[in-house]
């Protein structure tokens, strides 16, 4: 059997004993679960979906259609997620038998599932706007791109390296290297280390195949118009004075 073939294999294997352990939890461990969610923080099941800050029919060339279905069910569903993650990880703390295998994959999908709610969120908070660059920020990112046009040049570059797949663009603040780049980050659970995200451009098909099929260039296109960059000069200035 080939490495790959053996990866899979055992990835399969891994799967299977988390479903069947999370499924035999929610049942066993129900009780416990709402007992020790409520009492642990990290296991509190109380997510919140946010609302929008702007209204979706007034984006320019992103249809209200299309954003009510990202945010209703691909951002919702995962805040939906994550609740019942942290319930199932209560549940199976309090169950001294649950094998590490099926827990590996548990935590696995909190951090999928985080991922997904924090970057849409970021993603979500940063439209509305006029899409016309200004502030501390606009800048910063000539200074470290050399312009404001090439940091946008590759930046977008970024974006449509992912837009046969799937993935997040983000241009976020690097703490440990003390700068910022451009990031390719293939799923929900890929982030730069010591990053701190400042504007995200989801690359998943559901966020502009309904208006724009494969034409992901258009969506980027619309998604920059569509900007407010009062609210990421704000995420850049506060990054700023922590570090004095």
């Amino acid at each position: 059997m080939s490495e790959v073939s053996r990866r899979t294999a055992i990835g399969s294997l891994a799967a299977g004993a988390a479903g069947l352990a999370i499924a035999n939890s929610a049942t066993a461990g129900e009780a416990q679960t709402a007992a020790t969610s409520a009492a642990v923080p990290a296991f509190a099941s109380q997510h919140q979906p946010k609302p929008l800050r702007f209204d979706p029919a007034k984006l320019d060339g992103l249809s209200e259609r299309l954003i009510r279905s990202h945010w209703e069910n691909n951002y919702q569903g995962s805040v939906r997620a994550l609740n019942m993650i942290e319930g199932r990880l209560a549940a199976a703390m309090a169950d001294k038998d649950f094998p590490p295998v099926a827990y590996g994959g548990l935590k696995r999908e909190e951090l999928h599932r985080t991922g997904s709610v924090v970057l849409h969120e970021l993603y979500f908070d940063a439209l509305g706007g006029n899409g016309q660059a200004a502030g501390s920020i606009r800048q910063a990112l000539a200074t470290s791109h050399g312009s404001f046009e090439a940091w946008e040049a590759e930046f977008r570059r970024t974006a449509m390296a992912l837009s046969g797949g799937s993935g997040w663009c983000i241009l976020a603040w690097n703490h440990h290297t003390t700068s910022l780049h451009n990031y390719w980050c293939w799923d929900h659970t890929n982030g730069p280390a010591t990053g701190t995200p400042l504007l995200v451009l989801d690359m998943y098909e559901h966020a502009f195949h309904m208006d724009y099929g494969a034409a992901a260039a258009k969506y980027v296109d619309a998604f920059m118009r569509n900007l407010d960059w009062e609210v990421i000069d704000g995420r850049y200035r506060a990054v700023a004075s922590a570090r004095g």
